[in-house]
């Protein structure tokens, strides 16, 4: 049975592992999402310039060479082998955040224990939570930015020249669309961290949301050079502003995809989504 502990205001949480069943699995998850609201709220307001990391299951396997999911090479974060890259250049910048998130399976914190030898700070699941009920677009409208694949930033962009579209994330246009290669930016790290630091030191956002898959770990912690704001790995969360979010994922269960009729989808690397949902479709002038 899904407990209330576990239960964040405006979303439905259609993820049936067993932590959520658990009271004994993160027993402070109510408490400690309003220490995280309060938290990211006062870095944002005072400025700050911070990175959150956040780990899946997937970021163990490339971190420890594993050629599993999207680990593997020439299925999403690797068009060569894990020798034809500076793997440790990924495993050091991994220590190098300033705050981590994990899921709160036991399994994935075993993970995250055995690859990254700091403290977790919050559950991913807040992250997550908090772009499917939208609070992050409501408490910080008018300097939220995204940053992640470049295909999915036109995407949004596209979705958000729909006034119905704005009404259903309750903003009007993110500040800035960073863009980031959609698949192997491992490959070449300076590259991506030179393509991407060229557009930040241009923006204007006070926090990004973003999702960039385990590239992250070579490159997350190398943002504050370029700008100073608050750097908050989702994840997913990404997908779901996208319209293509599998809503069985973490508090995704009530997310509506929206799509544009007549759109070319066929360069979008979906992240297991293949229509589940309900969806919206928006038709083209």
């Amino acid at each position: 049975m899904y407990l209330d502990l576990y239960k964040i205001e405006g979303t439905n949480n259609l993820d049936s592992h067993n932590c959520f069943s658990d009271p004994n699995s993160f027993p402070q998850f109510q408490e400690g999402l309003d220490v995280y609201k309060t938290h990211v709220k006062q870095l944002v307001d005072e400025k700050e310039s911070k990175t959150f990391y956040k780990f899946g299951d997937g970021d163990y396997y490339f971190l420890t060479k594993q050629p599993f999911g999207s680990a593997a090479p020439g299925s999403r974060a690797l068009g060569v082998s894990f020798d034809d890259i500076n793997h440790d250049e990924f495993v050091s910048g991994s220590k190098l955040n300033d705050y981590y998130t994990c899921e709160i399976y036991p399994e994935n914190i075993s993970k995250f224990n055995k690859v990254i030898d700091r403290d977790i700070s919050y559950p991913a699941e807040y992250g997550y939570g908090l772009v499917a009920n939208k609070w992050f677009f409501s408490q910080f409208s008018g300097k939220i930015g995204l940053i992640g694949a470049s295909e999915k930033m036109e995407l949004i962009e596209e979705l958000l020249m729909y006034d119905e579209y704005k009404e259903y994330l309750g903003i009007n246009n993110f500040s800035d669309y960073i863009n980031f290669p959609q698949k192997f930016a491992c490959d070449d790290i300076n590259y991506v961290e030179n393509f991407v630091g060229e557009q930040l030191e241009k923006s204007t956002s006070d926090i990004f949301l973003l999702g960039i898959g385990h590239a992250k770990s070579g490159v997350l912690h190398k943002f504050k050079k370029y700008k100073k704001a608050i750097f908050m790995d989702v994840g997913a969360g990404i997908d779901m502003i996208a319209g293509c979010i599998n809503i069985n994922r973490p508090f995704a269960g009530s997310w509506v995809n929206y799509r544009i009729e007549g759109y070319d989808y066929t360069n979008i690397d979906y992240l297991r989504y293949s229509g589940e949902g309900e969806h919206i479709f928006l038709r083209q002038d």
